[in-house]
C-alpha cells in the first residue's frame, strides 16, 4: 500500500495483494531473525517502477 511491494510480489507470483500482505506481517511477527521492515525498505528501493504501460 505504501510503496507497492507486496503488490508487486503478489502481481508476480499470482497471489491477492491482500494474502501476500498478511503472510509478510505474520513473518514478520512470528520470526525474530527476520527483520520485517529492514526488508521491505530495501525492497522499496529495489524493484522496478511499474510505468504506465507497463501493466498486462
Amino acid at each position: 500500500m505504501i510503496a507497492g511491494v507486496c503488490g508487486g510480489i503478489a502481481e508476480s507470483i499470482g497471489w491477492s495483494a491482500t494474502r501476500v500482505r498478511i503472510v509478510y506481517v505474520l513473518v514478520s511477527l512470528l520470526s525474530a531473525a527476520f527483520p520485517g521492515i529492514i526488508v521491505y525498505l530495501a525492497l522499496w528501493f529495489l524493484m522496478p517502477v511499474e510505468g504506465p504501460g507497463d501493466r498486462s
